[in-house]
């Protein structure tokens, strides 16, 4: 049976503030010295997302995050010797949790999992250091185990980060599952540890792989709320 539940973090227990929307990139620009135009924001981050799908083995590169953020002050128009150093500070500031908020459904979901007995883990492939975002979100009395790929070497889908985090706690990949936003870096590189996998999709169109995940035995929830049903459709294939 299920017997522990790792999370992925950004966008899947956090998501940003207004320091990392569109009006906070045109402000950190503007400190810089650059002229962007925040209606661009949302097509930046899309046009930017497929650098950081890189190779399955990727180590963890602080300059790999850098480009990301450069390619998108960029695609909004910004340009001149001031983008290296804007698009650094902003990378600095994404390790601060006070630039982030807790989705609301967060709290009830894995007050949930510890009075079930279901350990609970988290996985990021940022750089913020995760004890101090437990202690942040006040999450330390219910997250037993946290592996960061800054510190841990590899990023998402690499299988040893999976693997760090089962050894953490002491779980046998059959009888976990790995919750997250992200198709590549969260459900695909879970399942091929032999974690079980759910995808959380929190928009408000349905996932274009849904259809695709269900057939592999995959849910897509929408809310952290209809996790136990998710959790209870995988429990007769993890006995």
């Amino acid at each position: 049976m299920i017997r522990a539940v790792v999370f992925d973090v950004d966008f899947t227990l956090i998501q940003p503030g207004p320091m990392f929307r569109a009006e906070g990139y045109h402000a950190f620009c503007a400190r810089h010295g650059i002229a962007v135009d925040p209606s661009l924001f949302q097509h930046a981050v899309a046009a930017a997302a497929p650098l950081l799908d890189g190779p399955e083995d990727s180590p963890y590169d602080a300059e790999l995050f850098v480009e990301y953020t450069r390619r998108i002050i960029e695609s909004m128009g910004g340009h001149g010797s001031g983008v290296d150093a804007c698009a650094r500070e902003i990378y600095a500031e994404w390790a601060s949790n006070h630039h982030f908020e807790l989705y609301d459904d967060v709290p009830a979901a894995l007050e949930a999992l510890a009075a079930a007995d279901i350990r609970v883990g988290v996985i990021s492939n940022s750089h913020r250091p995760l004890e101090a975002f437990l202690s942040h979100f006040d999450l330390e009395h219910v997250v037993s185990a946290t592996v960061s790929s800054a510190t841990h070497g590899l990023m998402k889908p690499h299988p040893s980060i999976f693997q760090a985090a089962l050894q953490l706690l002491a779980v046998e990949p059959a009888d976990s599952v790995m919750v997250g936003d992200h198709v590549r870096q969260d459900v695909e590189g879970a399942l091929k540890v032999g974690m079980h996998a759910v995808l959380l999709h929190r928009g408000h169109q349905p996932h274009p792989d849904a259809g695709t995940l269900a057939a592999i035995g995959v849910p897509t929830i929408a809310s952290l709320r209809e996790l136990p049903t998710a959790l209870n459709r995988l429990q007769p294939a993890s006995r």
